[in-house]
């Protein structure tokens, strides 16, 4: 669907859980970068997993310029650290994940944006978030209407 939609740039907020499940990223023609979550257990072979589809990953935090916005990418289990970076007002974007929860919302400059969980296991929600840098837009996309 990324492939279809034409996006240059896929953020991951973590928990990946099991490195096989990085191979499954390899069709995607955009660049992808990601971040440790909570439940990523193996991560020496994350990294390698990473690395063979040609994605970065970072360690728990990253800083990622796109269309001129900065934008950092958490997985925010620390919810002290999430909430210091979103009211820094210092990112036009912050992407965490951790609750599984999909929203969207402005506090002061910053969109915030958790795409909920791509596999939907969780919350019984398969979502992921495309934001459009251009116009400062995200939506929450529900991946069982728009795939299956």
């Amino acid at each position: 669907m990324l492939n279809n939609e034409g996006v240059d740039l896929v953020l991951h907020a973590g928990d990946y859980v099991s490195p096989f499940s990085i191979l499954r990223f390899k069709p995607l023609k955009a660049k992808l970068v990601g971040v440790f979550g909570n439940n990523d257990g193996d991560q020496n072979l994350l990294r390698r997993r990473f690395e063979e589809i040609g994605a970065e990953i970072h360690g728990r935090f990253a800083e990622v310029n796109a269309g001129n916005k900065k934008i950092a990418l958490i997985h925010g289990e620390d919810e002290r650290l999430l909430k210091a970076l979103i009211n820094s007002n210092y990112y036009d974007v912050v992407i965490y994940g951790h609750t599984h929860k999909a929203e969207i919302a402005n506090v002061g400059k910053t969109l915030t944006i958790n795409p909920g969980e791509a596999c939907g296991y969780l919350s019984g929600h398969a979502t992921i978030a495309i934001l459009d840098v251009e116009i400062m837009k995200a939506e929450i996309v529900d991946l069982k209407v728009s795939c299956c």
